[in-house]
Formats: C-alpha cells, structure tokens, sequence
C-alpha cells in the first residue's frame, strides 16, 4: 500500500494485479484498519475491474461499469510495471499488443487537501492509435446507502446554479461538447454518502465530461476527463498526450466544508498573484455598448474616478468596422474615428484623472465583415462542403493553427505593448460549431494554445490584470483560475438572480476569483426591486466593479457609491484572501457570507425573502451563526458588542425594512 499526505487528508491505494485499487481516503489515519473499499463475494457475469474501486482501468479491465481508456479496435488490458514514490506517487503500465504505455499520477497541492490526478498515455508501438475515450482520473465513494449528488448547472443568464439528485444505482452524467467549459454545467461533482462529502473538478477548458457510477455493492465511481465528442485523438509512434488534472477533495463539514477546500487550492494556484491588491474597476459596456467615443468615455471616467475606481475599463467598440456586432472582430487596431486625437492621447487622458486603463479583446473570433476574415478564410473552423455558421455574427478562429496561435499572441502583445494597459478582459461570445474532425485532436490543440497564450502573456506581462469571460461564465474552471486573475461569472448582474449565481459560483470557486459588479439592470428570472446599497454590498462578496451608467445617478447615488467603494477598499483583503463561510442561501431567510482573516471578520448579507411585518406585527431579528470565532473573545459592530460564543451560537442580528436590505458589518475583535 502506498499513501500520500496533504494538510489533513491521506489518500491511501494498493495494487491488485495489474490494477492500482483505492484503499482509503479520508482524514489523516484513514487508512489504519480496514479499507471500506474492500469486496467480498463472487464477481458474477462482469470481471474484478467492474466492481474493483479502481483508480483509472482500461475498457479490456473494466468493460461494464465505466472505464477510464479505449482504443479503437480491441479492448485495452495491461500490466503494472512500476510504482514509485516521487513527488507524490507515479504508476506505469504498459500494453504489447497496442504498444502503448500509461504513466499515472497522484500528488496533493503543496499545504491543500486537494489530491490531483492525470495521465500521460504514450505510444511506444510502431503503429498510430487511436484513443476513443481518454479520461483523467477516477474518484471512488463508499455509498452503502447511495450517493446525494450535488452539481451547478444553468443556462447563459442563469450560470452555477445548485443542484441535487439522489443516485442509488445507475449512471449520472454531465459536461459539455461545445468546445468550451460552457453554460450548462460547471466541471464540478460533490458525492454525500452521509458521513462526509468528496468533491471533483475538472482542469479543462475544452470538451469534458463528470460521470458517476453506483453499482449494487455500495460503491459510487466518478470518472472525470475530457469529452472526445466523436473525435478521437491519434497518437501517431512516439507521440503522447497528457490528461488535465482531475481534482478530489475530502470534507467532514458538509458542501460549504468542501468549498472551502476548493478556495485554498485556487489561492494556491494563484500563487505571488494573489497578494496583488484587487482593484475597483468600471466597465462602460452598459453605458455605451458600441457607441465608442473618446468624449463619451472620458465623461466616464470623470465620474468613475470621482466614485473611488482604480481601473477604467473600455469594453467592446474601440476598434475600427465595430459600431455593431456585424463587423470589426479580428482587427483590432483603435477606431480613429472615435478617438480623433489618437487612442495614446485616449489612453493618457484616462491615466491622467488617476485611472489605470482596462481593454476588451476577444481575440479568438472573427467576423465575415472584417480585413482579418478577407485574408484568411481559412483560419476559421470548418468542415468541407458544409455552409458556416455564426453565432452573434462571428465566427471562431482555429487556435490551434499555428499560424493562428502566432497571430493571436502577436497582437495581444502589440496592444499591451503599444499602450499602458494594466488590465485586460478577454471574452469568449461563441462556442465551436463546424470541425474538420480528420485533424488531430481539434479540441485539445485549441485549449493548449489558448494555455500557452495566457502563460505566455504572464510572463511577458506580469503587472497586466487579466479578467477571463465566455459570454458570461462559460469559461470558469481550474485550469483558467490558474491562468487569469479573475473571472466572469454571469452577464446577468440583477440584483437576486446574481445573489442567486454567486452563491453557486462560491460553493467551487473562491472569492478572488469573482468578478461583480454594480449596474441598474432589472431581473430577468426575479424582478423584485433591490437598493443601491443591496447591489453593492452584493457586488463587494468578490471583485467590486461597476458597470452601470452612471452619467445617469443623481449626486445622491454618487455619493452613495463613492461611500460603498471605500467601505469595500477597507476589507477587499479579507473577502478576496479570507476563509468563507456561507450563511444560509439565496432562498432561505437568511442570506450571508462571513469572511475570516486572522482576527478579521468581515459579514455581507442581504434580505433574499419579504419583510417580517414592519413592527406592525410581533416579529424577531434574523440570526446568522457565525463560524470559528474565539467563544471566550469578545467582538464590536457599530455600537454592539458581542462574544464569539454568542455569535456562533445565537448569532449575529439583522433586521430588513423597505430601505434596509443589505448590510457590510465589520466584527472588530476586542483587545
């Protein structure tokens, strides 16, 4: 048996003739006594593998329940050569007759309780051959009782929306064949067999797929990976390809224990980036949509600057043919028609009122109405013979072209090196249609070139702020947290239906990685009005923005802002780097998330529901119950003094009136 640690998890596996089974997974000293994986009984009409907590099997091992790798032509078997104990735990298997050869890997995230996993899939043999299924890794749960299921799932305008089923036997499955994360669902499953809860992710841009197996022995299986979409990746002699990392996660506190779990891996990923201060910005896309000017904008960012903001952000219709979503993409060089003085002296002008300047790019689409399309028709996906389709009147660039790759790097490195640009939002408004699927491995060559785009702009640009958007959240997983700074989660910024999107984005992503912001805009799912004090505070659970047009608030809203903004400058450190604990949920009465900094606590909370009668009626304060507070220390919010016990056994009060519906409190803690 072998067993690598993390902070406090173990993770415990042993062969079993040429498998590698789980043996224990759970807190440190997990493995000391008997493994809750182990079968007893006679394996009928399936093999060993079917029923085996295997950790990543072969279809000609495993050919029933689920298996991790398939070729094309035969079933797959193979035999363990070697497993060795480096940086974590690394197993190799080797098949003769297809010729390849299968290194997998365990280690856990340095200081987290998040164990990765992947694969390098080699071909030793003198032949090409074709891999039909490729997954990362498989999670093993013991489920005697069967499995509670938790996923996010939505629709553009309605992303990271939770959700449950219960699964005693059969197959559960979700991911997305768009080429892209997408909408539909996040690449994150959670398993509660009742005594605790294991978590997965996905480090994938690209087509991928989660899919849970409970079988009749009380096992529930999670294979995680890519989704070859019926298009399979060849390796030709010599060739390799590696998996994505698959991450599991162990919690004895429940989901909102697991996210936490979540939110130290993603500060790890982030790495020095994350002691970078996260600056305020304002986005004038709802304010001018394509209407671009120099003036018009400068007008904006009087009054950002004005409000406390940090970044001005110019979105969408900067570059020439863009006045509408017909043209433009794929030239981006400044409109000088909208900026007659030159897009430096723009530029300037914006760092001149104490602003550090932002830029929307999306660099990947093309549109049929520009030069870039008119010298390159090539450069877009699709099929011989078949007509081509737009989305949003665009197409999609291959990427994974060289020429293309070159050509995306270039002109990234062109704008951030002809101008000051000190934050950059990259956008994503369509997913891949049409595929010439004779190449090989269309989706894996995109999503690598997208990576080393984005590697390639950290390195060369360091101090650029990066903010990753696919129309809203359709590129929110691992691999882009690792890779930009911060993340859109939703083009819906109303009031409640966001409260209700960012409390799924919370529950697998962390707060640094939230992007939020203010605007006017009315509910699409639930219309009940909200303050502007309710959209702050909502705005400030991650990255504060705003993006409303606010040449049009009063001198009274603005002054009201201005206040928000340097309330949230006060404690943005403790919401982006503290430890979270949600409070309830958008459809329960209460609704908060305390944040946890050292001795700083920081509590956001918003009246989701109705009002309590307005004293008209006999009626009693919310409660939120706090967490991890000293019992015997005592704690300050305005006037009231309270001890940590109180707070977390009877909890924090808060009471909502017509004009009160949202609250910031600060916990000062008593010397």
């Amino acid at each position: 048996m072998w067993t690598i640690a993390g902070a406090s998890t173990e993770y415990a596996v042993a062969a079993t003739g040429d498998r590698i089974d789980l043996v224990a997974w759970g807190p440190h000293g997990v493995g000391d006594g008997p493994s809750p994986f182990a079968v007893h009984g006679k394996v009928q009409y399936m093999l060993p593998g079917d029923v085996a907590a295997v950790e990543y099997a072969p279809d000609g091992l495993r050919p029933f329940l689920g298996a991790d790798l398939a070729v094309a032509g035969h079933a797959l078997t193979w035999r363990l050569d070697s497993v060795l104990e480096t940086d974590g735990l690394a197993a190799t298997f080797a098949d003769e007759v297809s010729g390849l050869r299968v290194a997998l890997r365990w280690r856990f995230a340095p200081g987290t309780d998040v164990v990765e996993r992947w694969a390098v899939v080699h071909n030793d043999g003198p032949s090409p051959v074709t891999l039909t299924r490729l997954g990362s890794a498989g999670f093993c749960v013991p489920t005697p009782g069967g499995a509670e299921l938790s996923y996010l799932c939505g629709q553009w305008a309605e992303e990271f929306t939770p959700a449950s089923t219960r699964l005693t036997r059969g197959r559960f499955e979700i991911g997305s064949a768009q080429g892209v994360t997408g909408h539909q669902f996040a690449p994150y499953l959670a398993v509660d067999n009742g005594d605790a809860v294991y978590g997965v992710e996905l480090a994938w841009t690209g087509s991928w797929q989660i899919t849970a197996d409970a079988d009749a022995a009380g096992l529930t299986r999670v294979r995680v990976g890519r989704s070859l979409d019926g298009a399979p990746v060849t390796l030709a002699p010599g060739e390799s390809v590696t998996t994505p990392v698959a991450a599991g996660a162990y919690s004895a506190d429940g989901l909102d224990g697991l996210a936490r779990q979540w939110h130290a891996y993603q500060r790890g990923l982030a790495g020095d980036r994350l002691a970078r201060t996260p600056k305020v910005i304002y986005n004038s896309w709802e304010a001018t949509t394509f209407d671009v000017t120099a003036d018009g904008q400068l007008a904006l960012a009087d009054i950002a600057a004005s409000l406390g903001v940090e970044t001005f952000v110019v979105d969408d219709g900067w570059f020439v043919g863009r006045d509408d979503d017909h043209g433009g993409l794929g030239d981006w060089t400044p409109d000088p028609a909208k900026f007659p003085d030159g897009f430096g002296a723009f530029v300037s002008a914006v760092r001149a009122r104490g602003l550090e300047f932002g830029l929307w790019v999306e660099p990947e689409m093309v549109n049929p109405r520009s030069a870039l399309y008119a010298a390159h028709p090539d450069w877009v996906y699709q099929a011989d013979g078949r007509p081509l389709t737009t989305i949003r009147n665009q197409y999609l660039l291959d990427l994974g072209r060289r020429e293309v790759f070159e050509f995306v790097r270039s002109t990234l490195d062109s704008l951030l090196g002809s101008y000051p640009i000190a934050y950059l939002k990259w956008d994503f408004n369509r997913p891949r249609t049409e595929a010439d699927r004779s190449v090989a491995d269309l989706d894996g060559a995109h999503v690598r070139n997208l990576y080393r785009v984005l590697d390639h702009l950290r390195a060369a640009h360091p101090a650029v702020t990066i903010e990753g958007c696919a129309a809203g959240g359709a590129r929110v997983d691992l691999a882009m947290g690792a890779r930009t700074d911060v993340l859109w989660p939703s083009d819906n910024t109303a009031p409640l239906d966001r409260l209700r999107i960012q409390h799924g984005f919370l529950s697998a992503f962390a707060p640094h990685l939230m992007s939020s912001w203010v605007t006017d805009a009315n509910g699409m799912f639930d219309e009940r009005s909200r303050s502007l004090a309710f959209r702050f505070v909502l705005a400030s659970a991650g990255v504060l923005g705003i993006g409303a047009d606010i040449t049009k608030w009063t001198a009274e809203q603005r002054a009201e802002a201005a206040s928000w903004v340097a309330r949230y400058k006060e404690v943005r450190d403790v919401v982006t780097g503290g430890v979270v604990h949600r409070i309830g949920g958008p459809g329960q009465s209460r609704c908060a998330v305390q944040y946890t900094l050292g001795d700083r606590v920081v509590v956001l909370a918003w009246n989701a529901g109705g009002l309590d009668g307005l004293d008209r009626v006999p009626a009693r304060d919310i409660r939120l119950p706090l967490r991890d507070l000293d019992p015997t220390a005592r704690y300050q919010a305005g006037d009231a003094v309270y001890s940590g016990a109180h707070l977390m056994s009877v909890g924090l009060p808060v009471r909502w009136t017509h004009t009160h519906d949202a609250d910031l409190v600060v916990l000062e803690l008593l010397g």
